[in-house]
C-alpha cells in the first residue's frame, strides 16, 4: 500500500511495533528507492541482526527479538509507548497522506499498549490521513472503527516442518 501511495505522490509513515533493528528486505528497498517513505521500528533489537543483514548468518529462531504474550519486559513497555508517542507525532503534523501502525493489533494483543491508548490514537487522525493498522488479534473496538478489514490467514508454512525462515523470502 506505501508503493502505491509513493506512485500517486502520497507522503507514507510507516511506524512497526515490535519490530526492532530488523533486517526485513522491503524495508532495505522502501528506503533506497523511495524517500517519500519513511520508516520507525520500535521493538525489541535482534543480537545478530548485522551479519543476518549482510548475509553472513541465518536466523536462528533464538526469539531474543521477539515479545511472548504475558512475559513483557518494562523495556517492551517502554518501547511500545515510544512508537505511540511517534504515531502521535506524525499525525499532528499532518505531513503525511498515509500512516502504517504495523502490528498495532499485535502491540494490543500482547499487552504492550491499551486499546484505549489506540483508539485515542485514532482520534487524532486528520481529514486527509488514510490509517492502516496490521497485526493479528485486531480488537473489536479498532474493527468497529475500520471502513475496510481484511484478514490475511496462514495456510502452510516451511516453519512447520522445520524450515527456518530465509533471506528475501520472509525476511
Amino acid at each position: 500500500m506505501a508503493l502505491r501511495a509513493s506512485g500517486h505522490g502520497f507522503k507514507t509513515f510507516i511506524i512497526q511495533f515490535m519490530k526492532g533493528n530488523a533486517y526485513y528486505g522491503e524495508l532495505f528497498a522502501l528506503q533506497r528507492m523511495y524517500p517519500q517513505i519513511q520508516i520507525a521500528q520500535y521493538g525489541r533489537n535482534c543480537p545478530h541482526d548485522p551479519l543476518i543483514r549482510q548475509g553472513e548468518m541465518k536466523c536462528l529462531g533464538c526469539m531474543k527479538c521477539f515479545v511472548q504474550k504475558g512475559k513483557a519486559e518494562e523495556q517492551d513497555l517502554l518501547i511500545a509507548q515510544k512508537a505511540l508517542a511517534k504515531a502521535k507525532e506524525v499525525l499532528q503534523s499532518e505531513e503525511f497522506d498515509l500512516v502504517i501502525l504495523d502490528e498495532l493489533s499485535n502491540a494490543i494483543y500482547f499487552e504492550l499498549i491499551t486499546v484505549e491508548e489506540s483508539l485515542q490514537l485514532l482520534d487524532l487522525k486528520p481529514d486527509h490521513v488514510e490509517i492502516v493498522i496490521t497485526g493479528r488479534n485486531a480488537p473489536p473496538e479498532i474493527v468497529e472503527r475500520a471502513h475496510l478489514v481484511t484478514e490475511t490467514k496462514e495456510v502452510k508454512h516451511p516453519y512447520q516442518i522445520g524450515l527456518a525462515s530465509r533471506r528475501g523470502i520472509e525476511y
